[in-house]
Formats: structure tokens, C-alpha cells, sequence
């Protein structure tokens, strides 16, 4: 039997989206709380994961003895270290996690973000960087397919542009132009921490104002800044609260989300969702 388009709206409005983005520094940290909370988010909520993995990448690179240029700080992606990063990330990251959901009974497959054109992306920086895109475009059909049918979606952040040509994009950056092109209800940072934290206690609920003034205070400090910092970037229209949460204890119960959300000022809402667009 196959679903009408009515159908298939009727499944996707029962159950929202929420997107994850994982980090290649946590992947291998998750622990059985992080999979036990994705069961119980999974429970009413369709899971999408997208994965960057920089620490095999770079471990991979300095294996083959590939030699990386910097332009302005930023890692040039040459055709030889794109060659490095589908293969890292496309293969050893994207697999690892699809069978780590699977050793905990969680359906999933495992997608490069070329697969069904699913991240479509332009060139940046006209080239300088190398073959380094952002998205343009998040083509949703396949994903809402495997929504439907109790999969997780596990994609790794390549794009590909209108000439077939692969690009390295960035996964914070893929991570929100999913969550956008699905019009996800959520979209999560996994990170090793709880989220902020102010004298060790949890920040549940900040504000992008209150983010600018606890970077300013040196309350949120060292790798969190980026984090926050790329929280607030995804924030738009669409989607209106962003978490960060931790992948080394639980991080969603029966009660809700556990981590640190991220939400507009009240009075001061601008969006940053204009370039990307979804086929749903």
C-alpha cells in the first residue's frame, strides 16, 4: 500500500523535526544517556543528525603526509584534501555512528549530503578556500521518505553544486540549513557539557542579548563562544530556539530537552534564513 500525498502531510504534521548536530570531537564520547534520550526524543519526534569528524580528518592528513595551506586562518580545501574528507567523512565517521545507533536499537542511514542532492551548495569566497561551499539548498524529499519509514537520517556535511562538483561545508552551517529546510521545531549542539553553565550551575534559557553580555563578562569563555556564537547564526523565522546539550549524559527526558536554550531577543528579531530553500 502506498501513502497518498495527503497522507504523508498528515504523518509529517503529527511529528515534528528535530535536527542534531554532532561534532567529530564528541562522536566518539557519546554515551548510553546520549542514545537512551534520542529514544525518548524519537519517541514524538522525527531525528535527523548531521556529523562533521575534524579530528579524523586531520589525523587522516597528517597520516598520508597531505600538506593543508591556511588562507586567512581557514583550512584551503584542495582537491587532494577533498579527496580526505569524503572519504573520512562519507565512510569511517558517517558508518561509526550508523552502527553505534544501531548497537542501541535505533534505526538509521547513513548519507553523504551529495546523496539525492540533498545539500546543494555554492562555492565561497570566489575559490580562495578551495572547494569549500555553503548551502543554497536542502533538497527534503529523501529525508521526510526515511522520516516516514522510522529512520534517522545521518548526513555528513559534503555538498555538491549544479556541475556535480563536491564541496567541504561546514557542519555547524549544514546543521542549520537542514533544520531550516526541514522547518525543524528544534535544532540541537551536542557538545560535552550540559550547555552554559554560570558557577557551575545550568543557564536553561538565554537570550541572544544575554549571550552577548555573558561572552562580554567572561561567564561563557574558551570553545563555548563558538558554540553560542553558532547557535545564535542559526536562529531564524523558522526556527526559534536552538539548544545546546550534552552527548555524554542525558539530554532529553519525559519532561522535555535538557541544555541551554537559545532564543530572540523579544523586541529584536532578525532572520538569516533567505538562502535556503526546501522542497516540502
Amino acid at each position: 500500500m502506498t501513502m497518498s500525498k495527503s497522507m504523508l502531510a498528515t504523518e509529517r504534521e503529527e511529528k515534528s523535526v528535530v535536527v542534531i548536530k554532532c561534532g567529530g570531537s564528541i562522536i566518539n564520547e557519546l554515551t548510553d544517556d546520549f542514545f537512551q534520550s534520542l529514544s525518548v526524543l524519537k519517541q514524538n519526534h522525527h531525528v535527523v543528525i548531521v556529523h562533521g569528524g575534524g579530528p579524523d580528518i586531520a589525523e587522516t592528513l597528517n597520516g598520508l603526509n597531505i600538506q593543508t595551506e591556511f588562507v586567512e586562518g581557514l583550512r584551503k580545501t584542495s582537491d587532494e584534501v577533498l579527496n580526505v574528507v569524503q572519504m573520512v567523512l562519507g565512510g569511517k565517521v558517517n558508518k561509526t555512528f550508523v552502527t553505534k545507533l544501531f548497537k542501541n536499537k535505533i534505526k538509521a542511514v547513513g548519507l553523504s549530503g551529495c546523496d539525492g542532492a540533498i545539500l546543494q551548495a555554492q562555492q565561497i569566497q570566489d575559490g580562495k578556500l578551495g572547494f569549500v561551499g555553503e548551502v543554497s539548498h536542502v533538497e527534503s524529499n529523501l529525508l521526510y521518505s526515511l522520516l516516514e519509514q522510522g529512520y534517522v537520517p545521518v548526513i555528513s556535511s559534503i555538498g555538491m553544486d549544479e556541475n556535480g562538483q563536491l564541496l567541504n561545508v561546514n557542519a555547524d552551517v549544514a546543521a542549520g540549513a537542514v533544520a531550516k529546510g526541514l522547518k525543524a521545531e528544534r535544532l540541537l549542539f551536542i557538545t560535552d557539557v550540559k550547555g552554559v553553565l554560570k558557577d557551575g550551575e545550568l543557564l536553561e534559557t538565554l537570550t541572544v542579548k544575554e549571550v552577548e553580555k555573558l561572552i562580554d563578562e567572561q561567564v561563557i569563555t574558551g570553545g563555548m563562544i563558538p558554540k553560542v556564537k553558532t547557535a545564535v547564526s542559526a536562529l531564524s523565522s523558522s526556527l526559534d530556539n536552538v539548544y545546546i546539550a550534552s552527548g555524554t549524559s542525558s539530554f532529553c527526558n519525559e519532561q522535555g530537552l535538557i541544555g541551554t536554550s537559545i532564543k530572540y531577543d523579544t523586541k529584536s528579531k532578525e532572520c538569516n534564513d533567505e538562502r535556503v530553500v526546501s522542497n516540502i
